[in-house]
């Protein structure tokens, strides 16, 4: 694998802290996402189940995590269940795990292979009265192509169904809302690797360079230095682009006088990195959008400073909120009168800044979690200002991830020039 795995301590104590939270007599089940089709025999490259990583380390299609702590052998605590090989596999994919590499990367000492799960599921299920089943409950989720763990579901709740069925969704999003040391570091080596790509853009950066040049640059850096490749789409935005928030064509020039947003992250061993900066194409910035880059960066500043272990997500919304009207007032584009009688429910902010202040950073790059709860020392959560000026076709973006510490916070990338003095040094070097 490309990606230095993490210690199997990892995959333990996670296994552990979610049994802990498990009803007593209830097995769990974690199954491999799919491996999805394109057209003819392609496929899409693999990526694995988050929650199946989370607690066993292993990525490769058709594995099989069950969880039963009250199982009455205690070899059958625990058990992996991993794709069989052969010889013909080996020739046309490639190698697949053994078991004893499967016990080195999980710390599961029980290991079967795939082709044994309904036999070995059957004996067991009969010992259990609770099943846990996984499924995603992401808030943002739209699942139209059904998973492998939806079609589980269905499959359980038809052969037995006298059994008292539980979500493992709710256990996991707790638990992975705070993030170890050892995911702490798979975290900041994405981000070591997004911030080399963000210092190799910033040296070829000028006007009538095209858009996906820029991205095939920053792919060539995450490729070198060990990622698989890009956490999510690129945005690579120039001009009025920038002020489309979900922008991936990536196929302009981008001109003289124009601002570009690049928004773009490293994935390492299944952990992403989120970055968003915006650019002069030229190495200038103009009053103007000197101006305006000067008020999400004071934006940013106040959301950084007031991101801490304490204050409730409703809190530190409110604040950012109150800073952004100050400063979309400050750069004249509300007025301070009309905004003092805004509808509270239609509130004018929203015209120059429409999307969510932060969110949660992992495994996924909008990372499972809830905001119900306090901000919570080791969360690790992105603060993305942003203020879009469709009419002026300026749209800039400045966006870090954030580790929430005791003593207040770490920015995980903090050697990104971001002022508009460091951006422009920057590029008058190249």
């Amino acid at each position: 694998m490309r990606y230095t795995p993490i210690s199997k301590e990892l995959y333990v104590n996670n296994r552990a802290r979610f049994v802990k939270s498990m009803r007593s007599n209830s097995l769990a089940i974690f199954n491999a996402n799919d491996i999805q089709p394109t057209n003819a025999d392609g496929h899409l490259k693999f990526r694995q189940n988050n929650d199946l990583f989370y607690l066993s380390g292993i990525d490769q299609e058709e594995t099989i995590l069950l969880l039963f702590p009250d199982a009455k052998n205690p070899k059958h605590r625990e058990i992996l269940f991993l794709r069989k090989t052969s010889e013909l596999i080996e020739v046309w994919e490639g190698h697949k795990f053994t078991k004893e590499e499967g016990k080195n990367l999980s710390g599961i000492e029980t290991i079967y292979w795939t082709d044994q799960f309904d036999s070995v599921f059957n004996l067991l299920v009969v010992e259990a009265e609770g099943i846990y089943l996984n499924t995603n409950e992401h808030a943002r989720s739209s699942n139209e192509v059904q998973t492998r763990d939806q079609r589980f579901i269905n499959y359980c709740k038809d052969k037995y169904p006298l059994h008292i069925y539980h979500r493992a969704a709710p256990i996991l999003q707790e638990l992975r809302m705070i993030k170890s040391d050892l995911e702490i570091q798979q975290l900041k080596k994405a981000c070591e690797i997004t911030e080399k790509a963000y210092e190799r853009v910033l040296r070829m950066i000028k006007p009538g360079v095209l858009e996906y040049v820029i991205e095939a640059e920053i792919s060539h850096e995450f490729f070198r230095n060990g990622s698989r490749g890009h956490a999510y789409e690129p945005i690579i935005a120039s001009g009025a682009s920038a002020c489309v928030l979900h922008y991936i064509d990536n196929d302009k020039a981008c001109a003289d006088g124009e601002l570009l947003l690049m928004d773009f992250g490293a994935e390492y061993g299944n952990y992403n990195a989120d970055l968003t900066r915006t650019v002069p194409v030229n190495g200038k910035f103009s009053p103007r959008q000197r101006d305006v880059y000067n008020a999400v960066l004071e934006v940013y500043n106040v959301a950084r400073k007031h991101l801490t272990a304490g204050r409730t997500f409703e809190e530190y919304d409110k604040i950012v909120v109150h800073t952004m009207q100050e400063q979309l007032i400050k750069i004249g584009l509300l007025d301070r009168a009309e905004v003092e009688q805004q509808n509270p429910e239609q509130p004018l902010y929203k015209k120059y800044f429409m999307h969510g202040i932060s969110h949660f950073l992992g495994l996924d790059v909008h990372d499972v979690g809830h905001k119900n709860a306090p901000i919570k020392e080791g969360m690790v959560l992105t603060i993305e200002p942003g203020i879009y000026i469709k009419e002026e076709g300026i749209g800039i973006r400045i966006e870090n991830d954030i580790l929430v510490t005791e003593s207040g916070n770490e920015e995980l990338m903090p050697n990104v020039a971001t002022t508009v003095e460091e951006i422009e040094r920057a590029m008058a070097s190249r």
